[in-house]
């Protein structure tokens, strides 16, 4: 196992991003991923609107999404190249599981967009530490399909936004340590 689930500090510090392309199976059973997926809404929700949503994409439907990516960009593109249209169905089909998490926010709430906005990154954050608790990697993911509106369309309406897409898998090789920022260089005091 590449993560100690014994300490909850531990799980924490130890939790890192795996890239999507090197999650292979097994990826989480059906009872996990909904365990990932309740600690996931248990986040920061000023009130109580629940902005987000997440959809999960089966891997029966990954051939769909790939042809989907492929429809989208060759629209928003019409002089795409093979390797982008093989790029497109390359990210359809990593990792075992895929979660797309979506911004759902309550238009005419007296709760700011900036603060739903907030909760649905939570939100997600929190899918990655269940996931990682879990003994799985996960990575997160935007690109072109993110920002795509044929792509959001195929998720959830023209109020949503795709906030992510969430890969989880089992590591196929160590994941790597990415450069931190220094705790100086982030956090200050307050001096008045």
């Amino acid at each position: 196992m590449f993560n100690d689930r014994t300490d909850p500090l531990t799980l924490l510090q130890t939790r890192r991003s795996g890239k999507p392309r090197d999650l292979g199976a097994p990826g989480p059973d059906d009872a996990q991923l909904r365990a990932m997926l309740e600690v996931a809404i248990r986040t920061p929700d000023h009130g109580k609107l629940a902005p987000w949503r997440f959809i999960i994409v089966g891997d029966d439907q990954r051939d769909a999404l790939a042809a989907l990516l492929e429809r989208a960009y060759r629209t928003e593109n019409p002089l795409a190249g093979r390797l982008e249209i093989e790029a497109m169905h390359q990210f359809a089909r990593q990792a075992p599981t895929l979660v797309v998490v979506l911004s759902s926010p309550r238009q005419g709430s007296k709760i700011p967009l900036w603060e739903q906005e907030l909760s649905v990154g939570a939100a997600a954050m929190n899918l990655l530490h269940a996931v990682h608790a879990h003994g799985f990697a996960g990575g997160w993911l935007t690109g072109w399909p993110a920002f795509s509106d044929t792509v959001r369309d195929a998720f959830g309406g023209p109020d949503e936004r795709i906030a992510g897409f969430i890969f989880i898998g089992t590591p196929q090789k160590p994941l790597e340590e990415r450069p931190r920022p220094e705790y100086d260089t982030v956090v200050t005091r307050w001096d008045i």
